[in-house]
């Protein structure tokens, strides 16, 4: 689902060439659930953007379903992004001005799709929040407004969902739900999810875990099927279910 070949990224600071990824080689099968991880630049964030098609290469190639995006168009780049990405950022980044189930809506009619409702309140739904439906960003609790966020990011059924420190603004209990309701989505849609965090806990919960450091992968943990993972799996729905009761 997802390759990246040779990937750099380097930028200008005066006169020096600062080099944030120094030549990264990864292959994401569909479906799978992989971390990524690495203390502050170490380069996880502007990898992801980079994945997300946010950003361009210095060299090197980033595969998208088969399609290469590095050398695409601003327009084709849009396009792209929004059939086959969703997105969850740490900051949440609803719009002000909309109700939470008119941000949930928003993908599907950018991408001019039918029965956009019906599929917001039923995520919205599946999140807890089918009493918060009219609430706009500012009326809800930061928990509230990742669930949002988590709801808008799977309304298109995106191939692949992108999730930057989407519990970092969290405390640890509204973290611990959002992750397990994150979780507990990816497996039902059998999403590809690339999530980057700092946080070991969090990273335990993936399929895989590659760790960065200094703009390159230094190790690439995949779990393989387990009796552990599965209880994994359940702990995740239990405690989705729990926080929607």
């Amino acid at each position: 689902m997802i390759e990246v070949r040779g990937l750099k990224k380097s930028i200008r600071n005066g006169s020096r060439t600062v080099e944030i990824l120094r030549g990264i080689d990864l292959t994401i099968p569909k479906g799978q659930f992989a971390a990524i991880m690495g203390a502050s630049g170490s380069g996880k964030s502007t990898l992801l953007g980079l994945l997300a098609g946010l950003d361009s290469p210095t060299e090197g190639q980033v595969i998208l379903d088969g399609m290469e995006i590095s050398g695409l168009e601003e327009d084709k780049l849009a396009e792209v992004r929004g059939s086959r990405i969703g997105f969850v950022f740490q900051s949440y980044q609803l719009i002000p001005t909309l109700t939470a189930l008119e941000n949930v809506m928003l993908p599907h009619e950018l991408n001019a799709r039918g029965d956009a409702r019906r599929k917001a309140e039923a995520l919205l739904t599946t999140v807890g929040l089918e009493d918060r439906l009219h609430h706009y960003p500012v009326q809800l609790s930061g928990g509230e407004q990742q669930r949002v966020a988590l709801a808008r990011a799977f309304v298109l059924e995106p191939p692949i969902v992108l999730a930057d420190e989407p519990t970092g603004n969290l405390d640890t209990t509204n973290g611990q739900h959002v992750l397990a309701l994150l979780t507990e989505r990816q497996r039902e849609s059998g999403t590809t999810l690339v999530l980057v965090t700092h946080d070991a806990q969090i990273a335990e919960r993936a399929d895989r875990r590659i760790q960065l450091r200094d703009g390159l992968v230094v190790a690439d943990e995949g779990l393989a099927p387990s009796a552990s993972s599965g209880q994994a799996v359940h702990a995740d729905a239990a405690a989705a279910q729990e926080l929607n009761r």
